[in-house]
């Protein structure tokens, strides 16, 4: 169906596990290799195109790259439950179908390793994980997808089924991060309201950036797939905000492109870009979310439209006949208080560097084409 996606899948697919190609950061600043977010995205995605089309070569590729840090007594390489950053959780939640397909224990030792994290993980007064150790008493939009979709997971595979904790902990943010007016989430949130980016009286940064908004987004299609089937109204809860959410970003939508903004809501502001992982992961929620009956089909010519701008715009062959995917910020925070720089402003979200073939927008588009491959 889209011949050029299966080419660039297989040029990074030449990665090898402790230098992937797809994890910019590593590369740039030469960190040494550790389980992260970036390859989670990358990974999960391959996982779900080998679920999709059961081609052996992605799950021999995913198992290759996921034994390189999982060891026979279930540690992982570079991963510290002590640390408590939402990050390192993320990429944990393939373990559950690498152990249900291999049924290798080390994999399940795993999961019990990184479990004792979200046990343990400090919290705001509100009742939100903190987004790291590093960044006390603040709440990103990103750590709900960074660490809640493994919470759901680990306490429907082990029949648990309380999802109070992280409804909970979603509708907090609807409550407090969410700009009813605007329709949009602010990045982040300190409950003590005392960081140098916040808002004194609101504790919230200044600005709406469209990645967070993905990565929000995602988690909360991911969390309502991974609710046990026979809790619906837990479903409903967390199904009521995805689809405000989801009205909310497509009011600011390109019309030329269908993709969305670096700062979604600013789109005339010089330097403001379209910016693809956002995009990617909000056209990924939607095509999911009508094959879960969460939208209507009327929805899924939007995803589609959004897959296929990217695409377009950002999916190229250099004069090499390299593919690469281009568009994609390649990180942007709040803080700490010695990156004074990270404020939260304009400025500040249009000053980080524009990459191709980072994970955060690679791993992303991936997972939307498998859900068009299930159409």
């Amino acid at each position: 169906m889209y011949p050029i996606i299966d080419k660039y899948i297989e040029k990074l697919m030449t990665s090898n596990p402790n230098m992937p190609l797809w994890n910019i950061e590593s590369i740039l600043n030469g960190k040494k290799p550790a389980w992260n977010y970036i390859d989670g995205c990358m990974i999960t995605s391959l996982l779900e195109l080998y679920k999709t089309t059961k081609e052996e070569k992605y799950l021999n590729f995913v198992v290759n790259f996921v034994d390189y840090y999982v060891f026979d007594d279930g540690s992982i390489r570079g991963y510290d439950p002590l640390k408590y950053s939402t990050d390192d959780v993320c990429e944990s939640r393939i373990l559950f179908d690498l152990y249900k397909i291999t049924n290798n224990e080390k994999y399940n030792k795993a999961i019990e390793l990184t479990y004792t994290q979200v046990q343990n993980h400090p919290r705001t007064k509100e009742g939100n994980f903190w987004h790291k150790a590093i960044y006390p008493n603040q709440v990103w939009l990103d750590g709900l997808y960074m660490m809640q979709p493994f919470y759901i997971r680990y306490q429907t595979e082990r029949g648990i089924k309380d999802y109070s904790d992280t409804i909970n902990q979603f509708e907090n943010v609807y409550r407090i991060m969410f700009d009813k007016e605007k329709k949009l989430y602010y990045h982040g949130y300190d409950s003590s309201k005392q960081m140098f980016w916040c808002n004194k009286k609101t504790g919230l940064s200044k600005n709406f950036w469209l990645r967070s908004i993905g990565w929000y987004t995602v988690g909360l299609i991911d969390c309502i797939d991974y609710i046990a089937e026979d809790h619906t109204k837990e479903k409903e809860r967390l199904i009521k905000i995805f689809k405000e959410t989801i009205a909310g970003i497509l009011l600011y939508q390109d019309e030329e492109s269908k993709m969305f903004y670096q700062l979604p809501n600013l789109k005339d502001v010089k330097g403001n870009y379209l910016e693809t992982s956002g995009s990617s992961m909000i056209a990924y929620a939607i095509l999911k979310a009508v094959r879960l009956g969460v939208l209507d089909k009327t929805y899924q010519a939007i995803g589609k439209g959004i897959f296929d701008g990217i695409c377009k715009k950002y999916l190229s062959v250099n004069k090499d006949g390299d593919l690469n995917l281009g568009g994609i910020c390649l990180v942007a925070g709040l803080g700490p208080n010695d990156k004074l720089r990270r404020d939260g402003s304009v400025e500040y979200y249009l000053s980080e560097p524009i990459v191709e073939n980072d994970a955060k927008g690679t791993g992303p588009l991936i997972m939307a084409y498998t859900e068009i491959l299930k159409i």
